[in-house]
């Protein structure tokens, strides 16, 4: 198992590019699955879990070619159906989340679509009912072994319909999606998520010859058509990299320079940093964050106590609540931070405390920050990263702490962020990737 160790107290300088969207990355590449055309994908991001699902592509049949290091073609002409019914199509998926989102595909395009229970994050119940009533309300079979954990969804031919979604779920939104473009009739999805990225599915989807309107709201109408060609796709830049690379500037109190960031859709995100006092600079498509010694958290209007929360875009997107957090233990003031997603998020907060923050769990949902305003560095530890986000809140830590920290089951980390080690000690930090 590989480990970092990170030497604290090195600040930051020069500019570094966030990669191409996980999130989205993971929408688009099962889309693939809907023709059997080829479809191009442009800064595709190069880290654990896109790679996996590519093989798992693979493995199904999906003819892939790697054109440059971050671009790939698609080409899902013969797709071996049988390969879902096998040991390793289960071990594949069980180890990767963004699996969910190929059920989709297979049942509009094929009539099936097998599944074991997936893998991911461990950060509480994530669950699937939005994915599988959707497809439910489109004609489809729904079986669930609980011995096995398997799901399986079946329909001779899919039939659009009205459906109002039982939570603004991003991959439910984008499952059902993938399924109804290919259905029978118009299908009309209300409470629909519209992140970004899934704006990005649906424009991908249009360009194949999909009829979606809608986009960008929580009210998409979906024609369907009887087949999809191929196209060509670029992924937008992380969202999650660019807050990450804000706050860790901040954190150890560093200038740096984020380029290529697709500002307009970072939605709240910046306003949010802004709100825990952090300056910085838009410069065309760039953020520039200059070396501050020292940042405040605002105050709400009445002075009561700033509270920072996820929510379904445009609200803040719960992935960057660990970023949130950690930036908030060496602030001036006080913040509650809200995660109402996900109730072991928070749970790594334990590990900060150790290191020296004043941070006071409320419960799995919420936690108040107390800033020391880099008055008092953190202490150097061993820690263990429990997903990704919390893992490079972790790594964060560690770079503006006293003395050198060791992070295991870097893995994790590995799975959303690109050669973060590398790219990090470009810009002066010094972390070792050691094998333990």
């Amino acid at each position: 198992m590989a480990i970092f160790k990170v030497e604290g107290g090195h600040r930051l300088h020069g500019s570094v590019t966030p990669q191409g969207a996980k999130n989205e990355a993971l929408q688009i590449l099962c889309a693939t699955l809907l023709t059997p055309e080829r479809v191009v994908v442009n800064n595709v991001p190069q880290i654990l879990d896109i790679l996996q699902l590519i093989e798992l592509l693979e493995k199904m049949g999906v003819k892939v070619e790697r054109l440059a290091p971050d671009s790939y073609a698609f080409t899902a002409k013969d797709i071996d159906l049988d390969y879902l019914r096998t040991d390793d199509y289960l071990t594949r998926c069980r180890r990767l989340r963004g699996s969910v989102m190929m059920i989709g595909p297979l049942l509009a395009r094929f009539g099936v679509g097998y599944m074991p229970k997936p893998g991911g994050d461990k950060i509480g119940r994530r669950r699937l009912d939005t994915h599988f009533l959707g497809f439910q309300k489109l004609g489809a079979e729904f079986n669930f072994d609980k011995a096995e954990e398997f799901f399986s969804v079946e329909a001779k031919r899919l039939k659009g319909c009205y459906m109002l979604l039982d939570e603004a779920s991003v991959t439910g939104t984008a499952n059902i999606v993938m399924a109804a473009v290919l259905a029978e009739g118009t299908t009309t999805i209300y409470n629909a998520a519209c992140e970004p990225y899934l704006q990005q599915l649906c424009k991908m989807l249009n360009r194949m010859g999909a009829k979606i309107s809608g986009i960008a709201s929580n009210l998409l109408t979906i024609e369907g058509v009887k087949e999809l060609g191929g196209t060509e796709h670029t992924m937008l830049p992380d969202m999650i990299e660019v807050g990450s690379f804000i706050g860790m500037a901040a954190m150890t109190q560093s200038e740096l320079t984020i380029k290529n960031v697709s500002y307009e859709n970072l939605g709240i995100i910046p306003a949010q940093f802004r709100r825990l006092g952090i300056d910085f600079e838009q410069r065309g498509d760039d953020i520039y964050i200059p070396q501050q010694d020292h940042y405040r958290i605002e105050s709400f209007i009445d002075g009561s106590i700033m509270t920072i929360a996820d929510a379904p875009w445009p609200g803040l997107t719960p992935d960057l609540l660990s970023i949130f957090l950690v930036v908030a233990t060496q602030a001036k003031g006080t913040v509650l931070i809200h995660q109402k997603m996900f109730e072991s998020r928070l749970f790594f907060v334990d590990k900060l405390i150790d290191m020296g923050a004043q941070i006071i769990l409320c419960d799995p949902h919420r936690a108040t920050v107390i800033g020391h305003d880099h008055m008092h560095r953190l202490r150097a530890a061993k820690m263990t990263s429990p997903d990704i986000r919390a893992g490079v809140a972790l790594l964060i830590a560690a770079m503006s702490a006293e003395g050198t920290s060791v992070i295991q089951n870097i893995e994790q980390i590995d799975r959303g962020y690109r050669d973060i080690d590398g790219r990090l000690n470009a810009l002066g930090a010094k972390i070792t990737r050691l094998e333990e």
